[in-house]
């Protein structure tokens, strides 16, 4: 049986989590893990999803403290939702490349070069670039956020400029101007390696993430007929799994992060899910191991705070996402 490492502890995977759940008892706690977490620590957890599903479910959840195994911005906004709990982030360094592309101060400025804009911003920004928008979204709600703003008004995408590509295209809005952005892994799954698999695997069907540096190709394939369109998918991390429970095909190829082939292979044991880029992993997902785990269990570290005047204000972002569209298991 596998084993693992949790503090000065030698366990077995079962022992492990056996031990997670007691202390997650005794501290009254529920444990949330993000789709892109090492495998472990999603099948430990109490709820696996995206970060707005999850912060939605840290919402309503009777637990005074919510464990989130995630990166740093979707414990803030589990935070923000739930102002009354304790928000504890097993690794307080787990950060987001694509949150750290933009700050409350590149917000402001760019609000001052288009002071009539409505600030759109994806649920991937820290707290106070949230406080700084009017509104925030999800990879699955942006284009109905973007449809419910006047067709008049102009807009301010941030952070993810291929999100933002994205809804353009989708909503046919042309003044919608977008922040140069990117996740590093997202954007590393790239066209010419989308190509090349879709070149050897033919007969699968695809499902891209809209963060996906290579979306534009798999659009771009569909619409040079080298793949029929109805086995082309642009979807969330959340759509992805709704998408892999119906799913008949033999096999799927997967543009987002590795760690959501763990859901989807569970979904679906029938089909065989495989990664468009098998380097596509995100060090800062993986950074929350069992011992760290184990050690935030134990020890209530590390606790999230956000200053109460932002967090007021951010709310107010991620309640009117929350409002328009009902993105039932997806956000980013």
């Amino acid at each position: 049986m596998a084993t693992v490492t949790a503090a000065t502890d030698t366990l077995t995977r079962d022992e492990w989590a056996a031990e997670v759940r007691r202390l997650a008892k005794e501290r009254d706690a529920v444990i949330l893990a993000h789709n892109y977490q090492r495998p472990e620590i999603q099948d430990v957890a109490d709820h696996t999803g995206d970060s707005l599903a999850l912060s939605r479910l840290a919402a309503s959840v009777e637990a005074g403290t919510i464990v989130f195994c995630g990166v740093h911005f979707m414990a803030e906004t589990a935070k923000i939702l739930s102002p009354d709990k304790t928000v504890l982030l097993p690794e307080p360094e787990a950060g987001c490349s694509l949150a750290d592309t933009i700050t409350a101060d590149d917000v402001r400025a760019w609000r001052a070069e288009h002071p009539e804009a409505v600030v759109v911003a994806y649920v991937n920004t820290s707290a106070a670039v949230k406080a700084e928008t009017d509104i925030c979204c999800t990879s699955s709600n942006a284009a109905d956020v973007i449809r419910s703003i006047p067709e008049d008004r102009e807009i301010l995408f941030l952070p993810d400029q291929f999100l933002g590509a994205h809804v353009r295209r989708v909503t046919g809005r042309d003044n919608i101007h977008v922040w140069m952005g990117e996740c590093h892994v997202h954007a590393g799954i790239d066209g010419a390696t989308l190509r090349e698999r879709v070149a050897a695997e033919p007969d699968a069907e695809l499902y891209v993430h809209p963060e996906c540096g290579c979306a534009t190709s798999a659009l771009y394939l569909v619409g040079a007929g080298t793949v029929p369109q109805e086995r082309v998918k642009v979807l969330s991390t959340g759509g992805m799994l709704a998408a892999a429970e119906q799913t008949t095909a033999r096999k799927v190829l997967i543009a987002t992060e590795t760690g959501m082939l763990h859901q989807l292979r569970a979904a679906n044991p029938s089909t065989v899910f495989e990664p468009v880029n098998s380097r596509a992993e995100c060090r800062y997902m993986k950074m929350i191991t069992a011992d760290k785990l184990l050690t935030a269990l134990r020890n209530g570290t590390t606790e999230i705070t956000v200053p109460d005047d932002v967090a007021a204000r951010a709310r107010r972002s991620v309640e009117r996402m929350v409002e328009i569209g009902s993105p039932s298991r997806g956000g980013e």
